[in-house]
């Protein structure tokens, strides 16, 4: 057992660091930033560092097994298949591949957990996608993936010029995103396609296609070509925006048009909205927990007592409330808290006692535990059907297509299970860690420039006298209520608003403020300070991608010398921080993404056309590796969780603006690094000449 460990423990060591490294830089800079720039403490600070803990080991085991089982498995069938069946079986397994590959990406889950934030009157054909489908959309990402795969085989076969498909595709996403930006619902899915094609080029396909690709490619006696392991990850980028504006074209006919609350529930458009929910439950449970009072009020025919009929009914069938309301214990009772007028509290309480018992018990007892075994058991199923189907159909092609035994098969199976529990780790190291992370800094950026809210240090007092409330004036005269409140041992004042204080219950509810930092006349300085943060937070974070390490060697060997690692990683970094800051400009100034998007395309065409085939390839393909697993989840909910501040429909477009600009900084520095490099070939030969 000793021999055993001191074998294992630097092995493992050196699998844990490597992703330590990816992830420390990102997350030392968000909680400083956080605590330090905008002084607000990390709320619940304890779960999201255990749930950093989680991603870092998640991952760790993730990429251990997926480099024991499934890239040997990929390359074996690579090279294998080719041999025995006709480019049309090739390109079929490549388009299943793909597919497969993409459920199985862990930077896709995030998307299953961005609907919440979407009100369904403001974005309908988003609210669908995210809420109603989200497995199309994931199923949509995965065909627009498949299909690149096969356009890749088809490049690794022939040789082909990466060059004509960005032209083509790029030219159809341009045209596609100005129609998007006068159709005010596929303009709402703009930013979500184009994060999209960020999200596929994860840690999954990337290594899969290429190793099935450069299988092919040896086989076919290609592998020195210049198309060789880059062009793909391009490709997979393009195609998913593609499919997901094809989905959202598909379902834009059936949803209403965005539109006020009030119109929305009204019953005139009761058949429209219909299709957004599953069922009626589904909608009616939407309606009393997220529209506002006049939505409500809109949706029972500006009746309240047919409200307290629908209300009095649910009372009567807990199984009903359950359905309209979920599984939480007396949620009926918390909606009438939180939602209810003083007549449908006593409805469903049946008195004001009752009420205010049970509102005191429930502000004692209200402390959120997590439900680890439930925690545990959903990522599991969710780690066993991503990974179990992209392994059955490659078993399936190994055995009985390709007919070849599996070499070293104890360490295959030991890959496949190190990859369903690092993804069933990793997953809850995103609910836990990254997600509330990158929203809590998103959601308390804005403090640098306004006033905002922190929700999550929301407090009740119960029992509250308002005789305790006292009057403070100020040198012009004005008169600003407050009234003073011990928290472990410290006396501090906090804001009279009389609207956090409900007679019935006795309880007065408020929420902390923050902000603007910089004054209510510096508004222009304290978005400066959230775009530079921004800027910052890509840059280093691009830095620490091991990814962009790993690809810095490749070209610089595949240049000799002339395009150096550095170089390449420092121009990547500067254009993902640039992107990322122009990301958030466009949420904080609510800047159109069709005026970000459009114009930056159009400019890359015009550098790809005048640069040369293998600068193409790399910096087309250098976007890929900057969107890796941790950054993803982080800059999405960084964008939503700043959206919501900022009162924008959606948060999205952040990971599309990162992906432009280290496209361009690399092919200009291509170009910079041709022209030097043809001007020492000159110089070389004049000198010889006269010598």
């Amino acid at each position: 057992m000793k021999q055993t460990l001191a074998l294992l423990l630097p092995y493992i060591k050196d699998r844990i660091m490597t992703q330590v490294k990816s992830v420390w830089l990102i997350i030392i800079y968000l909680v400083f930033f956080q605590a330090f720039i905008l002084k607000i403490p990390v709320f619940n600070a304890s779960v999201i560092s255990a749930g950093i803990g989680l991603v870092v080991i998640g991952l760790a085991l993730f990429m251990e097994g997926l480099f024991l089982g499934l890239m040997r498995m990929g390359s074996i069938i690579g090279g294998g298949l080719p041999k025995k069946y006709p480019m049309a079986v090739v390109l079929f397994f490549g388009l299943i591949l793909g597919f497969l590959a993409t459920l199985a990406e862990p930077s896709i889950q995030i998307l299953q957990m961005a609907g919440s934030s979407v009100k369904a009157w403001e974005a309908p054909l988003l609210f669908l996608l995210l809420n109603r489908y989200p497995h199309y959309l994931v199923w949509a990402v995965g065909a627009g993936v498949g299909t690149a795969v096969c356009l890749g085989m088809v490049r690794f076969y022939y040789s082909v010029s990466l060059k004509p498909f960005i032209y083509i595709f790029l030219g159809a996403l341009m045209l596609l995103t100005l129609w998007a930006a006068f159709d005010p619902n596929l303009n709402n899915i703009m930013g979500l396609a184009w994060d999209c094609g960020a999200v596929t080029t994860g840690p999954v396909t990337v290594p899969l296609v290429l190793a099935l690709g450069i299988g092919i490619s040896r086989m076919v006696g290609k592998a020195d070509s210049g198309a060789t392991g880059f062009g793909v990850v391009t490709l997979a980028s393009l195609l998913p925006v593609l499919s997901v504006f094809g989905l959202g074209i598909f379902f834009s006919v059936s949803v209403p048009q965005p539109m006020s609350e009030k119109d929305f529930f009204n019953k005139d458009n009761r058949a429209a909205i219909g299709m957004l929910f599953e069922d009626n439950e589904a909608l009616f449970g939407y309606v009393l927990t997220e529209a506002g009072n006049e939505g409500r009020l809109s949706f029972f025919d500006g009746d309240n007592l047919k409200l307290s009929e629908y209300l009095a009914n649910l009372a009567v069938s807990r199984d009903k409330a359950s359905a309209v309301l979920g599984d939480e214990p007396h949620a009926l009772e918390l909606w009438a808290l939180k939602y209810g007028t003083e007549d449908q509290r006593i409805l469903i309480f049946g008195s004001l006692d009752n009420m205010r018992r049970f509102a005191n018990n429930y502000v004692e007892r209200n402390k959120k535990e997590i439900n680890i075994r439930d925690l545990i058991e959903r990522n599991t199923v969710v780690a066993l059907k991503a990974i179990g189907l992209l392994i059955l159909p490659l078993f399936l092609v190994l055995f009985f297509l390709v007919r070849e035994s599996v070499p070293y098969p104890d360490e295959i199976f030991l890959g496949i299970f190190f990859c369903i529990i690092g993804f069933a780790i990793f997953n809850m190291g995103i609910e836990l860690g990254l997600d509330k992370l990158g929203k809590q800094v998103g959601a308390r950026l804005p403090s640098s420039f306004k006033t905002i809210e922190l929700t999550e240090e929301n407090k009740t007092i119960i029992d509250f006298d308002p005789g305790i409330i006292q009057t403070a004036v100020s040198t012009d005269g004005k008169g600003y209520q407050f009234f003073y409140i011990e928290e472990a041992g410290r006396i501090t004042t906090v804001p009279y608003n009389p609207e956090g204080f409900d007679g019935t219950t006795r309880q007065y509810q408020y929420t902390p403020v923050k902000g603007p930092l910089f004054g209510s006349d510096s508004a222009a300085a304290g978005i400066l300070v959230v775009i530079l943060f921004a800027f910052v937070m890509g840059y280093g974070a691009t830095l620490a991608e091991p990814a962009l390490n790993a690809l810095g060697i490749t070209v610089e060997e595949y240049t000799a010398g002339a395009f150096k690692k550095s170089l390449l990683m420092q121009a990547v970094a500067v254009g993902v921080g640039t992107g990322i800051a122009i990301g958030v400009s466009k949420i904080v100034l609510s800047i159109p993404l069709v005026w970000i998007l459009v114009p930056s395309y159009a400019l890359l065409i015009i550098i790809t056309e005048i640069s040369t085939e293998e600068f193409v390839n790399i910096g087309w393909d250098s976007a890929g590796v900057t969107t890796g697993p941790i950054t993803v989840p982080l800059v999405l909910a960084m964008g939503l969780g700043l959206g919501s501040q900022v009162g924008v429909v959606e948060g999205f477009g952040i990971l599309a603006a990162a992906s432009i600009y280290p496209i361009l900084t690399v092919l200009l520095l291509g170009i910079y690094v041709n022209r030097k490099r043809s001007a020492s070939l000159i110089r070389e030969s004049v000198e010889e000449r006269e010598q």
